[in-house]
């Protein structure tokens, strides 16, 4: 039997993000931000955020992660590990394998980032 997952406060300050129309980024910001959209610019890893998202108990084993990938398992836990590497991923080691659940204030970061990027709502 598995332990609950322990709860992270999204609306704490520390996972406050600056909308781009506020003030201008950070260069850290810049980078963290930068490492994160490109961790999401992936198709596969797009797929595994939402596999992994959708998953009963919002866990995924990595052994059910490669059904329906056209790429090898190795690939696939490459691109778990980038996933986990930017946040918005965690994971945990139960015997030999590896379970993967979302980072639910990481995850909101590129929301909250561009939250309000264009606010009249204009198309280009």
């Amino acid at each position: 039997m598995s332990n609950p997952l322990p709860l992270t406060d999204v609306t704490s300050p520390a996972c406050e993000v600056t909308p781009l129309i506020r003030e201008p980024l950070t260069a850290s910001a810049a980078t963290e931000a930068a490492a994160m959209f490109k961790a999401l610019a992936d198709p596969v890893r797009l797929r595994l955020l939402s596999l992994v998202a959708s998953h009963a108990g919002g866990e995924a084993c990595v052994c059910d992660s490669s059904a329906g990938f056209d790429v090898s398992q190795p690939t696939i836990s490459h691109h778990l590990e980038v996933l986990r590497e930017s946040g918005l991923l965690s994971s945990e080691r139960r015997g030999s394998w590896v379970y993967y659940r979302i980072e639910p204030a990481t995850l909101g970061r590129p929301s909250r980032l561009l939250d309000g990027a264009n606010p009249a709502g204009v198309s280009r």
